[in-house]
């Protein structure tokens, strides 16, 4: 059982949540708490930091500098100067150019790298992975929270955590999920258990897609540019989103069903 404040939103990543053309969805996002992104040529020689444990500060317009610790889960194929980032004591992954953001000081790459982590378990985490679940958090006074999502994936490096998303908003979070499940806190949709992946689309129609930029409007009629950065394997009309002007990950299903 988790306690709801540890999320920094929750996400919707299930069919329709957005459409192909993305420009005429609104924006139900708010941005919380932890900021972060932007960019800065540097001269230093680059080394593989996938793996490593990092810190730095963090300085943002006026505000005191905060210090950071995280791990580094993923280098985005299609702008290598993109990272994955898991913050300690934060939920949800952010998408960082690590090298370039002058919001970022003093990068250390700490010396021991994550230890290797294995899932006890593949029937169980093959099980859940493309499946619509139910995952139940703690909030106020004890209550329960359920919050509807997809198990998107096995996460890279920390391999005994999965990425999920949720309806309630379309951001990349990761958590220890079978943990979760063998104490009854995610539940696996009946609907998912009867259609499975087998009506996913044809890869190879919607791949084209990955490196695209989009545009989407948000309710007040502004605007806000991004890339699609990645494809789900286990949902291939599933793909993750970096906007230009936000360091969350966003989910959405970008093919149109008819």
């Amino acid at each position: 059982m988790k306690n709801p404040h540890q999320k920094v939103a929750a996400g919707q990543a299930t069919t329709d949540s957005i459409n192909h053309h993305i420009r005429s969805a609104n924006t139900r996002k708010k941005k919380t708490s932890q900021k972060k992104q932007k960019g800065r040529p540097s001269s230093q020689p680059r080394r593989n930091i996938v793996g490593c444990r990092i810190s730095h500060g963090w300085k943002e317009g006026d505000e005191p500098i905060t210090q950071w610790k995280g791990t580094v889960l993923d280098q985005v194929p299609i702008n290598p100067s993109l990272y994955l980032v898991k913050y300690d004591g934060i939920d949800c992954v952010y998408g960082l150019e690590l090298h370039r953001d002058e919001r970022i000081l003093k990068l250390k790459i700490l010396p021991n790298k994550v230890p290797f982590s294995r899932v006890r378990d593949m029937h169980l985490a093959n099980t859940i992975i493309g499946k619509a679940v139910e995952h139940i958090f703690e909030g106020e006074h004890g209550s329960k929270d359920e919050w509807r999502g997809m198990v998107l994936a096995q996460a890279p490096i920390m391999k005994a955590w999965f990425y999920i998303t949720y309806e309630k908003d379309p951001v990349l979070y990761m958590y220890q999920l079978l943990d979760d499940y063998r104490e009854g806190d995610l539940r696996i949709m009946p609907e998912s258990i009867e259609s499975p992946l087998a009506e996913r689309e044809p890869e190879g129609v919607i791949d084209g897609l990955i490196g695209k930029h989009v545009e989407y409007t948000k309710e007040d009629g502004s605007k806000r540019t991004g890339k699609v950065i990645h494809q789900v394997k286990a949902k291939p009309s599933v793909y993750f989103i970096k906007f230009d002007d936000d360091f969350h990950i966003y989910v959405y299903d970008l093919v149109k069903k008819s």
